[in-house]
């Protein structure tokens, strides 16, 4: 008999899951956690720098350790607390590396066969020779629809883990004096230290209820300090062979990877090693301008889509790019200093970008960072740009799914504020009622929008100033820029008036707001769909983003409406027999509703000018963007290369339908790619 309790936080893949695991010759019934441990294993190393795991071993239990470092080192890569338990707690202590035996045996990065195969052999639950043949009879019963090929490679996995699968030898004394790192860094506030670093540590059954916001509002950017390391891989920039396309940049799925440009006299106080290369385009002066790539390492999950993406190949070694792979052990520890300068200095002017390019406009600060998505995520390139382009006055209405998942706000958020205090208001309310919800926002933010100018109209103040505020065109950044600054003279002029407190309040509505309604396929397609053709007839100006992966991603990828015809997914697995909801057809035929169907992968020149005319109609706009997902079961590195392949096929047409066209001379409709 068996039984499991499962305890993990609200990241996706590649976060830490506890599991806590019972086996018996009698039914189990035990209703709470394992308090002491006879077997523990650790899948990613970092977990043991950050935590006491070992705590709750067992004397005498066994310790299980996935690391990469070779047998000779493992000991002195423990923390002083990891020794100190295995010496003080007797344990005996196995380690294999993981990873490296899946990348032998053709499985990537997934290592759940491997680490399974060497808890029944040093466990001693079963037998090794029976555990191993039960293991290979569930591969081919979990994998054989998924093709002859995927299972003889988690046998392949099975037959060499246990050759590389050693015990180390304890010595008697600690020979680390490396204390656990840090469960957050940097210069966080106090609330992040009462509540958000006990929620990290999993200790937030310890949070007492008075230390909850009041009004349940949660800081943004909190992302920033958790540091997760979870990275095997870290991209390495490699500046002579660089090309400055900003590639790697657009389809970073957690906003790692940046690019700035700078004066060269901003070298004099940089750390050893941090560079830059004369920067190319005409915004920029040749002579005294330089660009430079850094990359986060430690919120890096090394998903290699940046490398797969970059058209810079050395003409002296093919193998390698403008940005590689490389074992984060190799690293220079200078490169967090790198990070830490390279936020330091100024971002690119935002007034000097055209933000119809999408290299210059990956030069604007990402005001969506360091998410727990999963690596090589295809959804959050699309929010990254969202942010980029709109974030310091963008509201957003999310839907239960992947993007509240890893956009909300527990136990760190990845929406974030510039340094002036301007940035995304976010808010999940319920799976089916997001596209209301978002709705709801647009009628409040009007609402406070015409009170405001309803009391300024009443004021006796400047009339030139009162008469730019009333009737500001606010369709490009730099109007809204002058609006913003207008309304900041405004709140100047009337802070010590008694009689314009209420102006004074919400004086900041009279800024043009971006609303946001956000969610997956499953939401827009199924269980949100009434509503969404709601707002979809409303005609109020609301920008809605469909995140499609074609399936249920967060509940492990369920069929939905927008799955393909013959697609193989859960609920669906001798292919799905009907055809696919076509929203955007659907949502077309109201005639006064922008609609476009974008693939950041197959065409990122297109995805912008989508996003741009999108949130520059005055009216609904609904974007559906194809979105890789690791529930499709390829390698999420080559997940641009699938978004091509769905387009080149025919199978995702790119187009754009615009309402303001109608009965022009220009043609409503616009394709965006050239067909199969």
């Amino acid at each position: 008999y068996a039984q499991g309790y499962f305890v993990y936080d609200s990241n996706k893949s590649g976060t830490m899951t506890v599991s806590h695991v019972r086996f018996g010759s009698e039914p189990i019934k035990s209703s709470y956690l394992i308090e002491r441990a006879n077997f523990i294993a650790v899948h990613q190393a970092v977990f043991l720098e950050k935590l006491d795991i070992l705590e709750i071993a067992h004397d005498n239990g066994v310790f299980l350790l996935n690391t990469q470092y070779p047998k000779e080192q493992v000991w002195d890569s423990l923390p002083k607390i990891a020794q100190q338990r295995i010496i003080e707690k007797n344990l005996k202590f196995y380690a294999i590396d993981a990873h490296d035996v899946a990348k032998n045996s053709g499985m990537g990065r997934r290592t759940n066969t491997i680490m399974q195969t060497c808890f029944f052999a040093i466990s001693g639950i079963l037998p090794k020779d029976e555990a191993i043949d039960k293991i290979k009879h569930s591969i081919e019963k979990t994998y054989s629809s998924k093709g002859k090929k995927i299972v003889e490679m988690n046998f392949h996995a099975v037959d060499n883990t246990l050759d590389n699968l050693f015990e180390i030898e304890v010595p008697k004394t600690i020979t680390s004096q490396k204390e656990l790192a840090p469960s957050l860094k940097g210069d966080y506030d106090e609330f992040m230290a009462r509540v958000t670093k006990k929620l990290v540590e999993f200790k937030g059954d310890d949070i007492p209820v008075s230390d909850m916001p009041d009004d349940g509002t949660w800081p943004l950017g909190t992302t920033q300090y958790q540091k997760r390391n979870t990275g095997i891989e870290i991209p390495v920039w490699d500046s002579d062979i660089c090309i400055q396309c900003n590639k790697c940049v657009t389809v970073c799925p957690h906003s790692v990877i940046r690019s700035k440009v700078f004066d060269k006299e901003l070298l004099d106080n940089a750390p050893d090693k941090f560079g830059g290369i004369p920067a190319k385009g005409k915004i920029f002066n040749k002579s005294q301008d330089l660009f430079n790539i850094t990359v986060s390492i430690e919120d890096c999950t090394g998903c290699s889509l940046c490398v797969e993406e970059c058209p810079a190949v050395n003409k002296e070694d093919k193998s390698k790019k403008a940005i590689n792979m490389t074992p984060k052990l190799q690293l220079d520890d200078n490169l967090t200093k790198h990070w830490d300068y390279f936020l330091s200095i100024p971002n690119v002017n935002r007034d000097k970008i055209d933000r119809n390019k999408m290299k210059e406009a990956q030069f604007l600060e990402p005001l969506f960072e360091f998410s727990g998505a999963c690596p090589g995520c295809g959804e959050t390139p699309y929010l990254k740009l969202a942010s980029q382009l709109f974030g310091d006055r963008m509201v957003v209405a999310n839907a239960t799914g992947c993007s509240s998942i890893y956009g909300g706000n527990l136990p760190t958020t990845p929406w974030k504020k510039n340094a002036e205090g301007r940035g995304v208001a976010w808010s999940n309310s319920l799976f089916e009622d997001n596209a209301e919800f978002g709705l709801g926002f647009r009628l409040s933010i009007d609402n406070h929008t015409n009170r405001a100018k309803e009391l300024l109209s009443s004021l006796d103040i400047d009339s030139s100033l009162k008469d730019d505020i009333l009737n500001a065109e606010q369709t490009t950044e730099e109007q809204i820029n002058r609006q913003r600054d207008r309304v900041e003279k405004l709140k100047s002029i009337i802070k010590n008036k008694e009689d314009s407190k209420e102006l004074l309040e919400i004086a900041d509505y009279l800024v043009k707001k971006s609303v946001w309604i956000i969610g997956g396929d499953g939401w827009a397609y199924d269980i949100g769909y009434g509503g969404l053709d709601h707002v979809l007839a409303s005609g109020k100006n609301v920008n809605i983003l469909v995140l499609d992966t074609q399936v249920y991603s967060n509940t492990g990828g369920q069929q939905s409406k927008a799955t393909m015809t013959g697609a193989v997914a859960k609920f669906a697995s001798g292919g799905k027999a009907s055809m696919p909801k076509d929203l955007a057809h659907m949502a077309i035929t109201y005639e006064n509703v922008y609609v476009a169907k974008v693939s950041m992968g197959a065409n990122e020149k297109a995805t912008l000018k989508v996003f741009m005319e999108a949130e520059a109609y005055e009216g609904v706009s609904i974007i559906i963007a194809y979105s890789h997902c690791i529930a499709h079961g390829y390698d999420m590195r080559y997940g641009m290369e699938q978004q091509r392949k769905a387009v080149d096929s025919g199978l995702w047409p790119l187009f754009r339908f615009n309402p303001k066209n109608i009965g022009t001379d220009t043609n409503p409709l616009t394709l965006d790619y050239k067909g199969a």
